[in-house]
């Protein structure tokens, strides 16, 4: 389903991507200014989706930007409904660095809603609102939003890795159900949505760390097993 995209273009060597619901979800929002305002509201509403998701990417490559200062490479940000997803060949596991990546997303947020504070005032600044929204609500701690990055890089200062992998999960979990049925009963299933999708995506990157170490551990095991240290008393003999 992921790889249903179009690629747009790059940006420091990351390609940016549209998948195709984003545009069914840009079709939509024009239609309801259209029938709202006539052209005027199509242009407004089609503008001020266009700057929200603006200020996505830029949330987004403040992650990949950050993750290639420590050597990340990162394949491509994507955009959908629900938001971006940069797309990183692996996790760095020192904590101090996923800190820093995971970090640095909802501070892009926060730098843009100060800008925006300097030209409008927070009643009247819908975007500046937008970006503060972004900002919290990717801190709250449901693994794999930012918040719940950043809940297992502290995790990982005094566990290890896989252990505070499944913590942060679980977390994940105890926050993520809740708010769900709250959303569900509120009747905004557009959340409801977005939680559910936080729920599979937490529990798949645990099931994945946790595959990644056994699989590195069955790796040292057999690396183990083949290194033979040589008789005592007998020099290495080198044939050939």
């Amino acid at each position: 389903m992921l790889g249903w995209s179009i690629n747009l273009f790059r940006i420091r060597g990351i390609r940016i991507s549209l998948h195709f619901s984003f545009l069914l979800l840009l079709a939509y929002v024009c239609n309801e200014g259209w029938l709202a305002d006539g052209l005027p509201g199509l242009l407004w509403s089609a503008g001020t989706f266009l700057a929200f998701f603006t200020c996505v990417v830029l949330h987004e490559l403040g992650h990949s930007l950050t993750a290639m200062r420590f050597g990340v490479h990162v394949r491509r940000i994507l955009l959908m409904p629900i938001g971006g997803m940069a797309e990183f060949d692996q996790i760095p596991r020192r904590p101090s660095q996923e800190l820093l990546i995971t970090i640095a997303g909802p501070a892009v947020n926060f730098v843009i809603a100060a800008a925006l504070w300097c030209v409008v005032d927070l009643h009247g600044g819908t975007l500046l609102r937008w970006n503060l929204a972004m900002g919290f609500f990717n801190l709250i701690p449901a693994f794999p939003m930012d918040g719940g990055r950043i809940l297992r890089a502290l995790l990982a200062l005094r566990l290890p890795y896989i252990r505070a992998t499944y913590w942060a999960a679980t977390i994940a979990k105890i926050v993520t159900v809740p708010a769900a049925l709250v959303a569900l009963y509120l009747g905004d299933y557009f959340v409801v949505a977005i939680f559910v999708f936080i729920f599979m995506a937490g529990e798949a990157e645990y099931r994945a760390v946790k595959r990644r170490e056994i699989e590195e551990a069955h790796w040292r095991a057999m690396m183990s097993q083949r290194v033979v240290d040589p008789p005592a008393g007998e020099p290495p003999v080198l044939s050939g």
